[in-house]
């Protein structure tokens, strides 16, 4: 009996070590295959814009300020790529984001023939990002619109009341650092964030009204805060096609003199880590390969890396917030 006791403890040490070093092996893969995209892939130095095609921009996720997607957008204004075709898949983001996403897309418009394909989503900031071209198409499933500003931010008064907690603090002025979220928000501080939202609301809405040729009759159709489909927003003169990048080229070559039967290239801004879909896919092949199935499942259905990106975001946003259902 003695000796078979020992054989299972040995087993049970062989199992945890051999559990161990698989995971070790697992990170090692992962981290290889990152230094590997961030290397050799184009994208990640967003480089890659080869003489006589047309470049495809991908627009995707959450939108924020980036000092990174700018440059590469300047050294796209001075490569040798004969137009560019922006794809937009985004709920929007940060107001400040959004602005200069479109700041840096007028500018590239100004060297290069741009046209704007909207995959599914233009919404918010998203939208602002799309009115920089001055052609946008998009498929008749398509959102787009959303237009409007939000400010939001959580309140634990109540919380903190029950926990028996109280927040001490001493400030120079009553607006100072309003709101907190530990006190319930005074009349003073709700009016000045009425104005902030306002004011940015009036610039969104100004930005529209110009970009689109709308007046003001129609401009109030589409800016209570609701997206519409390609269908709708083509009447809505929200965009001015709907199809797909087929047609994108096909407008480039029939309005902007782009010449007929150049291929189109992807040039990618540079991603974040966790923005690296093919990353996610290996990493995900990686672990199940080496027997970590279940590790693999949780980490893609807790969707931890979405919830910290939004809860991320500071500031006054551009955002389309549908409800989610239970």
């Amino acid at each position: 009996m003695s000796l078979d006791s020992d054989i299972i403890v040995d087993r049970r040490r062989i199992r945890r070590k051999l559990t161990f070093w698989r995971v070790v092996a697992a990170l090692i893969a992962i981290a290889a295959i990152a230094s590997f995209a961030l290397i050799a892939t184009p994208g990640a130095r967003g480089t890659f814009a080869s003489a006589g095609s047309i470049a495809r921009v991908q627009i995707e996720g959450l939108i924020r300020s980036d000092s990174d997607r700018t440059q590469a957008l300047e050294r796209l204004e001075n490569s040798q790529a004969a137009a560019v075709i922006v794809h937009i898949n985004s709920p929007g983001g940060t107001t400040a984001g959004s602005e200069q996403l479109y700041d840096s897309l007028v500018r590239l418009k100004a060297k290069k023939p741009l046209v704007v394909v909207v995959e599914g989503l233009a919404a918010s900031g998203g939208y602002i990002t799309a009115i920089a071209s001055d052609h946008i198409i998009a498929q008749q499933s398509s959102l787009v619109g959303s237009i409007g500003v939000l400010f939001q931010y959580p309140n634990v008064t109540e919380l903190l009341k029950t926990i028996g907690v109280k927040v001490e603090e001493v400030k120079s002025s009553p607006l100072k650092a309003a709101p907190n979220g530990f006190e319930p928000t005074s009349p003073e501080a709700r009016a000045a964030l009425d104005a902030l939202v306002k004011d940015s609301y009036a610039w969104f809405k100004g930005l529209v009204k110009e970009r689109r040729g709308m007046d003001d009759t129609q401009l109030e159709k589409v800016a209570d805060g609701r997206v519409f489909t390609g269908r709708q927003a083509i009447d809505l003169k929200l965009i001015d096609q709907i199809g797909d990048e087929k047609t994108a080229v096909t407008w480039l070559v029939e309005q902007k003199g782009v010449k007929k039967g150049l291929s189109v290239r992807d040039y990618k801004l540079q991603p974040r880590f966790g923005d690296l879909p093919f990353l996610k896919t290996a990493a995900a092949v990686t672990l199940e390969a080496l027997g970590l199935g279940s590790i693999a499942h949780q980490i893609g259905q807790t969707g931890v890396a979405q919830a910290v990106d939004r809860f991320g975001m500071d500031g006054m946003l551009a955002l389309w917030q549908p409800a989610a259902s239970n």
